[in-house]
């Protein structure tokens, strides 16, 4: 962990993401909370001030000692401080996607609630994200000086049970709930009124704390939030390092100006420190370019992240997404630290192959994104038009392993195995439903331009095609002629060679067309059964007897069944010869 300028304290970061509906007082509980603000901190955004409305990721923190149980928890490092570093993610619907950006770097979450108005849509949507990616939550009733005070602590104990209830069935069942007002009377009520259960609120943060896992080596990933430039000294990009570490005068790439830059001064917190790593909230200082070009954004080690146009993901869909899933349908896409459309084709094992590995195996809940049966181009995958949510009698079971493609609008620039968030954000974000729909992992990305003809045919994704016709006529033992499998415009030739079995058991080889109306001849290898011959020709006989009708009318319906062909075979969808294979 980086020091800081006074080299004899040594201060742990841990990163506390303030989240909840729009107007829970989620800026004025930070706000309460933090000694030091940073230069994103506080709604910088000026219609953000207009409406009191958080817009953007703001961070701010404040400093304790270091809890006991921390330095006694195996702290190699041996910190003397604890820094929380509070990241104040926008509440209304149209951001969510800020929230997911942020939900990244997040090690305890926050749930601010409105106690007078209690789970709305948007707060159940930051559980969503709370689970995605963090694992521990707090729960903050705020507002409590609106109750009235004879009421106050039952109101607080009813919110305080239905809360747990809604959260019994998430990674959150047990945690714990604490209430208080951050800005008593409210937002434009004067500032003196001391805020209410804030010391207690930090005692339970410092409890709630744990030596985040923080890997400094791999390569660099930085969140930028905010950029500015400094006359003379070069432009300062303000973020939090997702992974690896950064010092003084290593180079760094910004992949959206497509450009790389030297290191000329770290701060964190407004001290100046030589160099920072993944979980630190740092302001950088490099060579200068136009901040105008890099508001929000990443910066890597050169060449380490890729720019991909499409993607193949796991994927699982979202237990409280109302609508299905359909192939061919466009998602917004929160992938990196971007939200962008994509059309989204599902696919799947294939059904029961007998040598595929069980998909009945629940996931580990670990990471809620992986699957058992790693992805790989050597295997085939089945097509699906949606979707699947279970295997069987009712829903409650695990979801059967799935992939899916998606095909961006635009490139997006993010590393491997990121975590990809599938939302339909153009919903009414007044309609009580939740938007976001499936999540995943970045499993192989596609940097081509013309991936469809480069890269999408060395993925074996095949739809199962069947078509069935009728057996006209038999020309002699091993020769009949069939109907109806094919309309008159088909290129027959496409289909010579393929098997085909008729009902009576027979199998066959398609040799190739007869006349021009779509009509075809099969080869039986084996010969026509005798019982099939006689079928045949009682069916022709019957034919013969109902005398010369129109070819468009109706054979007359007698004991006799027509003898039916059936042609099964597999096209790969992506296949740019379009194919037919038969296993």
């Amino acid at each position: 962990m980086s020091e800081s300028a006074d080299s004899r304290t040594k201060t742990l970061n841990f990163n506390v993401g303030v989240l909840g509906h729009v107007d829970s007082g989620k800026t004025s509980l930070a706000r309460a909370l933090s000694s030091t603000a940073s230069t994103a901190a506080f709604d910088k955004n000026p219609q953000s001030r207009e409406r009191g409305i958080t817009l953007d990721l703001g961070f701010s923190s404040f400093t304790v000692d270091l809890p006991d149980h921390l330095r006694s928890n195996g702290d190699k490092q041996s910190h003397d401080r604890l820094q929380f570093t509070l990241v104040d993610c926008p509440g209304h619907a149209s951001l969510i996607r800020t929230i997911i950006g942020g939900a990244q770097i997040i090690d305890l979450m926050m749930l601010v609630v409105d106690v007078v108005k209690g789970v709305q849509t948007q707060t159940a949507e930051c559980l969503l994200i709370g689970e995605l990616a963090c694992p521990r939550m707090v729960v903050v009733l705020n507002k409590i000086d609106l109750l009235p005070p004879n009421k106050r602590q039952s109101a607080i104990e009813k919110m305080t049970k239905r809360l747990q209830k809604t959260l019994e069935n998430t990674r959150f069942r047990d945690c714990p709930v604490i209430a208080v007002a951050a800005k008593p009377g409210g937002p434009d009520a004067p500032d003196p009124e001391e805020p209410q259960g804030v010391p207690q609120l930090i005692e339970l943060l410092k409890k709630q704390a744990y030596l985040p896992q923080r890997d400094p080596g791999g390569d660099l990933l930085m969140a930028v939030d905010h950029c500015f430039s400094i006359r003379g000294q070069g432009t300062v990009m303000t973020g939090t390092i997702l992974q690896g570490s950064l010092a003084i005068n290593d180079t760094v790439e910004i992949p959206a100006l497509k450009v790389t830059k030297k290191i000329k001064s770290v701060q964190m917190f407004r001290k100046p420190v030589s160099g920072a790593m993944q979980g630190d909230r740092v302001g950088v200082c490099v060579t200068q370019f136009d901040p105008k070009l890099l508001e929000r954004g990443v910066v890597c080690t050169p060449g380490s992240l890729r720019t991909l146009f499409a993607a193949v993901i796991s994927v699982r869909k979202i237990a409280y997404f109302k609508g299905s899933l359909a192939t061919r349908a466009k998602f917004h896409i929160t992938v990196g630290h971007e939200t962008v459309m994509a059309k989204v084709t599902f696919f799947g094992l294939p059904p029961l192959g007998a040598s595929e590995p069980s998909s009945d195996t629940k996931l580990p809940s670990s990471d809620p994104c992986s699957l058992e049966t790693p992805f790989t181009y050597d295997r085939e995958y089945f097509y699906q038009d949606e979707y699947i949510v279970s295997q069987g009698e009712g829903s409650s079971g695990p979801h059967p392993e799935q992939w899916a493609l998606l095909e961006f609008e635009r490139s997006v620039t993010c590393p491997l195995l990121c975590l990809v968030i599938g939302s339909k954000l153009d919903t009414d974000i007044h309609a009580n439903a939740c938007r976001l729909a499936f999540q995943g992992r970045l499993l192989q990305g596609f940097e081509d331009k013309s991936y469809t003809e480069t890269a999408l045919p060395r993925l074996r994704i095949y739809k199962i095609k069947q078509k069935e016709g009728q057996v006209e006529r038999v020309t002699d033992d091993y020769t009949v002629i069939g109907r109806n499998l094919f309309k008159k415009e088909t290129n027959l030739q496409l289909f010579v060679g393929l098997k085909v079995t008729l009902s009576t058991g027979e199998t066959g080889v398609i040799e190739g067309g007869f006349g021009q109306s779509g009509k075809f001849k099969i080869r039986i290898q084996e010969g026509l059964h005798p019982e099939t011959k006689q079928l045949l020709s009682s069916t022709s006989k019957k034919k013969g007897k109902s005398g010369n009708k129109p070819a468009n009318e109706e054979e007359p319906k007698g004991d006799s069944q027509p003898v039916n062909i059936h042609l099964h075979f597999k096209r790969y969808v992506f296949d740019p010869h379009k194919k037919m294979v038969q296993s």
